[in-house]
């Protein structure tokens, strides 16, 4: 279906899809937006596989500059940057490497960054129940690059604070001074 649709894209843009340069084309999209939306056919659940532990650890436990690539769902187009998490446990931890899978599958949907970034934190706070959970995202957007106002080094930056987060002044800054404190590369 997807390879009959870019056949016809290309035609209406004027290109003939049985030019040699294109008459692979509709199946290599069709194979690279299967991959780029495959987060619609996971769950939480089966992202974090079982790997919530009972722990007594208490202390913020923050994974900083996790990549993530995403399609704008109003352009098609691709936005990409680094997604900052924090947790403060309340008697659970989660492996950490299941953050990145986390960011991951909801980055691996057609996407507005505002709702990544709640999405994040959202599925974090009921897979865990921690006592807060935070959720920093930092995003180029070629719908604003490559298109419409053009502006190449804008980077637009949203947050999810739930529970402590939201509640703490001091804990909301602890979070910000951590992903700020080490030289981004």
């Amino acid at each position: 279906m997807i390879e009959r649709l870019v056949k016809d894209l290309l035609k209406e843009l004027g290109e003939d899809p049985y030019r040699e340069g294109l008459t692979k084309t509709p199946e290599r999209v069709a194979k690279a937006f299967s991959y780029l939306t495959s987060g619609y056919a996971q769950t939480v659940a089966e992202v974090l596989n079982g790997a919530v532990f009972t722990e007594p650890y208490d202390e913020m436990v923050v994974v900083k500059d996790i990549e993530l690539y995403s399609l704008c769902e109003h352009h098609l187009l691709p936005f990409f940057g680094k997604a900052h998490i924090a947790y403060l446990p309340a008697g659970k931890i989660v492996g950490l490497s299941k953050l990145a899978r986390l960011v991951d599958m909801f980055a691996r949907r057609l996407q507005v960054q505002e709702r990544l970034t709640t999405q994040i934190a959202e599925a974090l706070q009921e897979a865990l129940q921690p006592a807060g959970v935070a959720v920093v995202i930092e995003a180029y957007h070629f719908c604003m690059m490559m298109r419409g106002v053009e502006k190449q080094n804008s980077q637009a930056i949203t947050s999810c604070m739930l529970g402590a987060f939201r509640d703490s002044k001091a804990t909301r800054e602890e979070f910000l001074r951590l992903i700020n404190h080490y030289d981004r590369r």
